[in-house]
């Protein structure tokens, strides 16, 4: 059976309402949750950018039993030692209910410290050392490390009984077989669904045994024109791949890049209906993908109305189920 879950957007919605979200999306039916950590937003029209850690403190605190994950990028913005503390909080105070994917950034959140943007084999080679570096100080070792990044004599005094997972994020086939000598797990976003069997066969092929998840961009209202008009407005600057996606750095670059997209492209990567059977069909689908986490994302800033339905009238007609607690299953 398959979790479906609240992603909450911090690129578009401040977090005092994000909070009253993912309470709301709790007592609807959703079995768990998930962030985004974003120093900027996608475009100016999104216009937020709420500080995910804290969030996720009141997020878990909040709520009674969803389980939270956050997709952060270590290395440049976060020293890797910084979030291995962060996580190693969390996951103590609240057993089995955190996990964190990894992933090598975007430049729109990363430039910020003048550091420069690297090309993506060292962003790579960054973030390996970043997860063993993690992984040491949540195994409670004494970290050194001169390389790509630098630790002198680190050590988390504050850790979890058991180590959470760290799963790996990977939009393509080839970070989905390198994720699989590392990650605990993997998560990806949803694109045309042979491309998401070739991401699940890649990871699975190359020895990854852990959870599937997938972040599912969805745009729904009563009325067709409005959910059009939603997902337009708020996710036209989302519709580009690698390398565009990771190497600009800013909104409004963003938003010059995607003044002339139309709403047909929006629709291959926001899945956009006013029919709420369509769009349990489509959540179906990815569960038959084999996907054991499928976590909603409405595009739309108002999450209210979709909370709603969504919980009325979509997840009654899935095999929904809540989530085993998420320890990593492997010290890897």
């Amino acid at each position: 059976m398959t979790v479906y879950g609240f992603h909450a957007s911090h690129e578009q919605v401040p977090p005092a309402d994000l909070l009253a979200a993912v309470v709301h999306a709790e007592n609807a039916g959703f079995t768990a949750a998930m962030c985004s950590d974003h120093f900027s937003p996608w475009s100016v029209r999104q216009g937020e950018s709420g500080f995910a850690w804290s969030w996720l403190g009141a997020a878990l605190q909040a709520t009674d039993q969803v389980p939270f994950g956050v997709v952060n990028a270590p290395g440049q913005r976060y020293h890797p030692a910084i979030i291995a503390q962060a996580i190693a909080s969390l996951a103590a105070m609240y057993p089995g209910r955190f996990w964190a994917a990894l992933g090598s950034g975007e430049a729109s959140n990363e430039h910020i410290t003048g550091g420069g943007w690297p090309r993506k084999d060292v962003r790579n080679a960054r973030l390996r050392e970043c997860v063993d570096i993690i992984r040491a100080l949540l195994r409670g070792e004494e970290v050194s490390h001169d390389g790509l990044v630098t630790v002198d004599r680190a050590r988390l005094w504050t850790r979890p009984d058991t180590m959470p997972p760290l799963i790996g994020a990977a939009c393509s086939e080839a970070t989905a077989r390198w994720c699989a000598e590392w990650a605990d797990g993997l998560i990806t976003v949803n694109a045309p669904h042979e491309t998401l069997r070739r991401i699940v066969d890649a990871y699975r092929s190359a020895g990854g045994a852990g959870q599937l998840h997938l972040q599912a961009h969805l745009s729904w209202a009563p009325d067709l024109d409005a959910a059009r008009a939603v997902a337009h407005d708020q996710w036209r600057t989302n519709v580009h791949g690698p390398p565009v996606s990771w190497d600009l750095d800013s909104a409004t670059l963003f938003d010059s890049v995607s003044e002339d997209v139309s709403h047909e492209r929006v629709a291959e990567s926001v899945n956009v209906s006013a029919d709420l059977g369509q769009h349990a069909a489509w959540l179906q689908e990815y569960a038959d993908l084999g996907f054991d986490a499928v976590m909603l994302h409405h595009v739309g800033r108002e999450q209210g109305p979709f909370i709603d339905a969504f919980g009325a009238d979509v997840l009654p007609q899935l095999d929904i189920t809540r989530p085993k607690p998420y320890f990593a299953e492997s010290a890897r």
